[in-house]
């Protein structure tokens, strides 16, 4: 069983010992790991600024139709488990609790902020698309103007595996400013992407060009946020990510790194304040 696969696994047992009635992505047609309503597979409904946010978005998450769900209704979605984990604190006064278990701010320390969905920043106007970044907080009164998460759950393990750089990014001088040792690595991955097997290295790349133009060179955070495996092809995703973040760090680039099971077990220490919470992330992701 390949890692993709038993994360899947874990995921549709969960949803049956909860009772969760589960569809293929066409009705009867396809592995049945889509819930029938978007509802059964959150923690909570959508608030409707995250609604809003998660439509505009290029993923169209959560574009469904008549006997198709949406992709948010997999299992499996990593725009689903990004929503779980951070939807919750949406609206709350002070967002220290989950800033400091991403590790982007000290344990201790009131932090205060809005988080916000697939939020798009242009790299070049020539472009017709930006990345989406898939989450993004706001502090007030830090030193840095953001932090963006980029979040994954089962993509690092497919094995459909991702593209290399578009040549086009090369070609604005400009956009460059700062990150010499990131140029190298995006003019060894363009246009094929033959280092990296797991890690989607060219689409962090392009977060750190869209975040470097929006706030200005270590003005921001990044955080890569993976669902973690066990055996060889999590280790060797741990391997590229260390190698990414040599590389990204090299040019200043304020980049962190965390799985999804690190992150929920530090949220765990909070169960007698948010005890729901806390009991949901545990019981599907652990």
């Amino acid at each position: 069983m390949n890692a993709a696969t038993q994360i899947i696994s874990q995921q549709i047992e969960w949803a049956r010992n909860r009772g969760i009635h589960l569809t293929g992505s066409r009705g009867s047609r396809g592995l049945e790991v889509y819930t029938t309503t978007l509802e059964d597979n959150l923690f909570q409904p959508l608030s409707e600024a995250t609604r809003e946010e998660l439509s505009r978005g290029d993923g169209g998450e959560l574009k469904g139709s008549e006997g198709q769900p949406a992709k948010i209704q997999a299992l499996h979605s990593s725009s689903a488990l990004g929503v779980n984990v951070f939807d919750f604190w949406r609206g709350k006064k002070d967002l220290s609790i989950l800033t400091a278990a991403c590790g982007l701010t000290a344990a201790g320390h009131d932090v205060a902020g809005e988080i916000r969905f697939e939020q798009k920043f242009s790299i070049d106007v020539r472009f017709r698309y930006a990345p989406n970044l898939d989450v993004l907080i706001y502090p007030q009164s830090s030193t840095y103007a953001a932090f963006g998460i980029e979040c994954k759950f089962t993509e690092a393990y497919s094995s459909r595996g991702h593209g290399g750089l578009d040549p086009k990014y090369l070609g604005n001088d400009a956009v460059w400013q700062h990150l010499p040792h990131t140029r190298e690595l995006a003019q060894k991955i363009s246009l094929i992407d033959t280092g990296f097997k797991h890690l989607h290295a060219a689409q962090l790349i392009k977060h750190i060009l869209g975040l470097n133009r929006r706030f200005g060179h270590r003005r921001y955070r990044l955080l890569y946020l993976w669902y973690d495996a066990l055996g060889e092809p999590g280790a060797k995703h741990r391997q590229e990510i260390d190698a990414f973040s040599t590389i990204a760090r090299a040019d200043g680039v304020i980049f962190h790194q965390t799985s999804y099971q690190e992150l929920i077990l530090r949220l765990a220490k909070h169960r007698e304040s948010h005890p729901d919470y806390v009991a949901y992330l545990t019981a599907r992701y652990l």
